[in-house]
């Protein structure tokens, strides 16, 4: 197969993935990569493949993992990537990404609700990253949010309104 062609989804967790715990009462971050791999079935997403790294809430997320994460990427063939991440974190990220790494086109995206609990945002926030990321020519970091696609350093997250801007 070559890679160079496809797009890699990759997991690393955050509200995105996060599925209710009916013991525990409490949204968690599952080790598997269901949601996404039910968003690209259904939208019928070619070129793909999907993996999964971190499985963590973003605020969770410390440089340790970013390295796991650089690391993963560097060793990769892929050159387009999708990463799922927590929106919490997801500028720290981005940013940490953009300092390691140079030769890939990198979006990441995210959703503030979880897809277990409703569909659209995840849905329009992957596809969105997707339609892009296939596009794209030029090597960078990029954030999808809201319907809002902008080089890592032009989008942040709001915390008063809860909105990307």
């Amino acid at each position: 197969m070559n890679n160079k062609k496809n797009i890699l989804i990759l997991n690393t967790g955050g509200t995105f993935s996060k599925v209710y715990n009916e013991l525990s009462g409490e949204l968690i971050v599952p080790k598997n990569n269901t949601a996404i791999n039910t968003i690209v079935k259904y939208s019928k997403l070619s070129n793909t493949t999907i993996d999964g790294l971190i499985y963590k809430d973003s605020l969770k997320i410390n440089n340790n993992d970013r390295d796991k994460l650089v690391e993963y990427i560097n060793d990769s063939d892929f050159t387009k990537i999708i990463i799922i991440h927590g929106t919490d974190t997801i500028s720290i990220t981005a940013s940490y990404l953009n300092k390691k790494i140079k030769n890939k086109k990198i979006i990441l995206t995210g959703s503030m609700v979880p897809f277990s609990i409703n569909q659209i945002e995840a849905t329009a926030n992957l596809m969105s990253a997707y339609g892009f990321i296939k596009n794209c020519k030029k090597n960078n970091i990029f954030i999808s949010m809201h319907g809002l696609i902008k080089k890592h350093n032009k989008i942040k997250k709001n915390k008063i309104i809860g909105v990307f801007q």
